[in-house]
């Protein structure tokens, strides 16, 4: 069910807040005839503590919403909250502090320090914030992965699976009000993305982690709670508890 209302509607979940909201996001690339409309005025919230993938046919706006919500890109109009801030105006100064304590990113590309072991670079995030992690979560996100044995390995002496739990790891020790994923199992084979699936939905269980993931595969997307589907720069459809099947049904009357 899509959570509507204002800002400060209760989610689905009871009386929590959703994580992320946008009201009338808009975003158009270039001007006149040559503009391309990429998001045409969404609505669209995030409930806490849930997992929600994002899908829609090629040039959908999928991965512009992503980029708007966690404030990598700029909006033409309309807003975005992430719990009571406003990112919609923020400076860049603002931006960056808000994603550095607010906001977790996994990208499709790991993003490891090949230098730093797999413990250095869960802990970078901290490191540079001038932060101390919590050891008590720390273990528990190490656990939840699966890396206690692997902590003192460099990226190069992991498999590409391991690596990306790494990124799991270090998005989620900073304990971000939100994680945004943007093709989280898009270079890794079908066990490894499997098991960082598993681990993301066990972040959300365990942990009460909210993600936002970008997917164009219908078996990463039954992984979450909820899907909600793009067109044309437009929310037209989502699913509750979806399967393979029930996404593959929905995206296949969508390119229809």
């Amino acid at each position: 069910m899509t959570i509507t209302g204002e800002v400060g509607a209760r989610s689905a979940r009871g009386d929590v807040a959703p994580a992320v909201v946008a009201r009338g996001l808009t975003k158009v690339y270039g001007q006149g005839d040559a503009a391309v409309h990429a998001l045409r005025g969404v609505d669209v919230a995030f409930s806490t503590g849930a997992f929600t993938a994002i899908m829609g046919p090629s040039g959908s706006g999928k991965s512009t919403l992503m980029h708007c919500l966690a404030g990598l890109d700029t909006v033409s109009a309309g807003r975005v909250h992430i719990g009571d801030v406003e990112l919609t105006g923020l400076g860049d100064k603002q931006l960056t502090l808000l994603r550095r304590e607010r906001i977790g990113f996994i990208f499709q590309a790991f993003n490891l320090l090949p230098t730093l072991t797999a413990e250095q670079n869960i802990r970078l995030p901290l490191e540079i914030a001038g932060r101390q992690a919590d050891q008590e979560l720390f273990d528990r996100v190490v656990e939840t992965v699966g890396l206690r044995d692997r902590l003192a390995h460099k990226p190069t002496e992991l498999s590409g699976g391991q690596q990306q739990r790494v990124a799991v790891a270090r998005a989620l020790i900073s304990k971000p009000q939100v994680i945004f994923a943007d093709e989280p199992t898009g270079n890794l084979d079908s066990r490894s993305g499997t098991e960082v699936l598993s681990f993301l939905r066990t972040s959300v269980r365990e942990l009460g982690q909210t993600i936002v993931m970008v997917t164009h595969d219908p078996v990463a997307a039954s992984y979450a709670d909820r899907v909600v589907f793009l067109r044309d720069g437009l929310l037209v459809s989502e699913l509750a508890q979806p399967t393979p099947q029930s996404v593959l049904d929905t995206l296949m009357r969508l390119e229809a």
